[in-house]
């Protein structure tokens, strides 16, 4: 009887081998890597008006044990100092292991902060700082010469602004005409987005000099001056 070689019998084992893997007990199982840590891609150290919508969102990525993003990963979010809202409290992260959340800062102190967790991952913390009002200036329109009871021909800019020359929107500026009449329109506005208001000085028929007031809460007054010929 002949016997046939080792060659042709290894060549029949390794055939035969995704034949064996088939059955229970042979299958490799391959484990799916889990989330290793969470890392921030942005939104840290951000410095912003107090009651504010940061103008960047924090973005985080979750990555798992093998480097790799890792997707469907829930990450909760929490406020940790300076009150304030993250919103939504909770996401899971997409293809590219990112999470992605909008921070608006609260009015209880200058160090803000929230925390960021994953299960089975150490927190991460994310820090801003919040700014309070500190400076009132006229950005344009001061010291102008008109005819009098005639308009201005640039408008009055009044801009707010916090440490490091932060814009502060949704702040309350008001004005008043102080001497020689004339009006100016409105007499009450809310900052936009770059901290300022826009307002029209019509001069009284009082020729010379004319003034009038600035304030924003607790800051000011500070003095408008014109002068009608």
């Amino acid at each position: 009887m002949r016997h046939a070689s080792p060659r042709v019998l290894l060549a029949a084992l390794l055939a035969a081998v995704p034949t064996l893997l088939a059955f229970p007990g042979c299958t490799k199982t391959v484990e799916a890597p889990a989330a290793s840590r969470v890392t921030i891609v942005q939104g840290h150290g951000q410095v912003g008006a107090i009651g504010v919508l940061l103008p960047t969102p924090v973005v985080l990525r979750v990555l798992g044990t093998d480097g790799a993003p890792l997707a469907k990963i829930p990450v909760s979010f929490n406020i940790m100092t300076g009150g304030g809202i993250v919103d939504p409290g909770t996401v899971t992260s997409d293809a590219n292991g990112e999470v992605k959340v909008k921070w608006t800062l609260g009015a209880l102190g200058t160090a803000q902060s929230l925390s960021a967790t994953a299960p089975g991952v150490d927190p991460v913390t994310v820090s801003a700082t919040g700014v309070t009002p500190s400076d009132l200036i006229v950005a344009q329109g001061n010291n102008q010469v008109a005819k009098a009871s005639a308009a201005l021909p640039v408008q009055i800019v009044i801009r707010v602004t916090g440490g490091n020359n932060v814009p502060i929107p949704n702040q309350t500026v008001a004005l008043a005409i102080t001497g020689g009449g004339g009006s100016i329109a409105p007499q009450s506005a809310v900052t936009n987005s770059l901290g300022e208001v826009s307002v029209r000085w019509t001069l009284g028929s009082q020729a010379g000099q004319q003034t009038g007031t600035i304030t924003a809460g607790a800051l000011g007054p500070v003095v408008l001056n014109a002068t009608a010929n």
